[in-house]
């Protein structure tokens, strides 16, 4: 069972436009983002689902930089471009995060990824009932339930946000969450506006430089030791998923 984790990516992001390529310590947050997903163990390929848009062209040319494979599609069909990006890396299993996210830990991707191989569902997921601070967000599927999707989802926010059509009909699929030893759900570490760039950047400025390969506890450990950072960002609303 190949196993690929698909990024989609873009640059026109509504509210903090550009934000994968924001630098922290000279480096690109996509790029942070990357050398963590490459510490996956139980995944076999890394690819950035991007479009075709010639906004996106610097994405492009980091992916050629890092050696990193990536797949250009639709900017508006992101199931489409997912789609299209998992059945040419002939992905048995698609591992699911979003470039926003460049804390992700992968020690929690694996774990996810491992839960879903034991146990056999169609979708693991660790955000349908948040205890994992936001941007640790993982969703794991079967490459036929993401065809299915493909094929049969119809109104816009299936195409827009890609795994609905899966866990929006638990009566035809299989589903499962895993969770956190403690629920710290009231974290955001996820970059969607300026301060939420803020944040992250306070943390990757803080850890990176000591510990390169630092870990969701550590992060956990630095935010204890300066509560007031969590305040940034606290005051930002996750955009809903409008069905």
């Amino acid at each position: 069972m190949r196993t690929v984790i698909i990024v989609q990516a873009r640059m026109t992001s509504t509210r903090l436009p550009g934000k994968v390529l924001k630098k922290v310590l000279d480096k690109p947050l996509l790029e942070y983002q990357i050398e963590r997903l490459k510490r996956v163990n139980l995944a076999d390929e890394i690819v950035i689902a991007t479009t075709i848009n010639d906004t996106d062209k610097p994405i492009i040319e980091l992916c050629d930089r890092l050696s990193v494979p990536y797949f250009p599609g639709s900017e508006e069909d992101v199931l489409a471009r997912y789609y299209g990006a998992a059945k040419e890396h002939q992905a048995d299993i698609i591992v699911r995060v979003t470039s926003d996210c460049p804390l992700i830990d992968p020690q929690v991707i694996d774990k996810a990824i491992q839960f879903f191989i034991d146990y056999k569902y169609d979708y693991v997921s660790n955000s349908l009932e948040r205890t994992y601070p936001r941007g640790m967000d993982t969703e794991v599927f079967s490459f036929i339930a993401l065809y299915e999707a493909f094929a049969e989802a119809r109104v816009q926010p299936e195409r827009e946000h890609i795994t609905p059509f899966i866990y929006m009909h638990p009566e035809r699929y299989q589903l499962a969450q895993v969770v956190y030893s403690e629920n710290q759900s009231s974290h955001r570490w996820t970059v969607d506006t300026a301060d939420d760039f803020e944040l992250i950047k306070r943390i990757i400025e803080a850890l990176y430089p000591q510990i390169p390969k630092f870990t969701l506890e550590d992060c956990l450990d630095l935010l204890r030791e300066y509560p007031d950072w969590s305040l940034i960002n606290a005051h930002v609303e996750q955009k809903k998923y409008a069905a």
